[in-house]
């Protein structure tokens, strides 16, 4: 019986590290499992929340963003963004790419940010918003069902939310994704589920 005692607490020895690794495997894989810019969005196929922002105090020739804006018939890609924002920075250059489309529409909500934080991040990258509305609170974000910045949405021409983007998008995004969904968008949400 003595010789069967170190094997057992050898054993029992093991179980703690087994669990450990089999916890740290299972995070591992949660982690890095699948694409983190296609979370769902409940508000997928749902009209847009009515919100009304200000436009960015100071920020000249640039009207607000509401609801109403973005039934226009014609679909808008809604861009989150913030001057703190890191990933936004390196986003920043695609916009500006897209923002050259006659084909796009393309509007921002700035995300708890302060007006001159957000007027020198557009001045010195450039501004490729056809409107930006000031979300300071980050009241109308999270109406939106924003994570984190930067998110991009694609709404249709009657204010219906059809795609999320999370993450800031790369330039293959643009053909590969933006613009697909943005196509996609011009199909009214009834077509699509006949």
């Amino acid at each position: 019986m003595s010789e069967d005692a170190p094997t057992g607490r050898r054993f029992g020895a093991l179980v703690p590290v087994a669990v450990f690794a089999a916890l740290a495997a299972l995070l591992y894989l949660a982690l890095f499992w699948g694409d983190p810019s296609e979370i769902p969005t409940a508000l997928k196929d749902k009209p847009v929340p009515d919100f009304v922002m200000p436009p960015v105090d100071g920020l000249q020739n640039m009207p607000g963003l509401a609801s109403d804006d973005l039934k226009t018939g014609a679909p808008t890609i809604v861009n989150v963004w913030a001057s703190w924002c890191g990933p936004c920075r390196v986003e920043h250059p695609v916009l500006m790419q897209l923002a050259e489309r006659d084909d796009v529409r393309l509007v921002g909500l700035n995300y708890k940010d302060a007006p001159q934080n957000a007027r020198r991040f557009l001045g010195t990258l450039g501004n490729p918003f056809q409107a930006v509305g000031a979300d300071r609170t980050g009241r109308t974000a999270i109406d939106w069902g924003v994570y984190g910045v930067p998110e991009t949405f694609i709404v249709d021409g009657n204010g219906i939310i059809r795609f999320k983007y999370v993450g800031p998008i790369a330039p293959e995004d643009i053909e590969n994704v933006i613009l697909p969904e943005l196509e996609s968008a011009k199909t009214p949400v009834s077509e699509l589920s006949d």
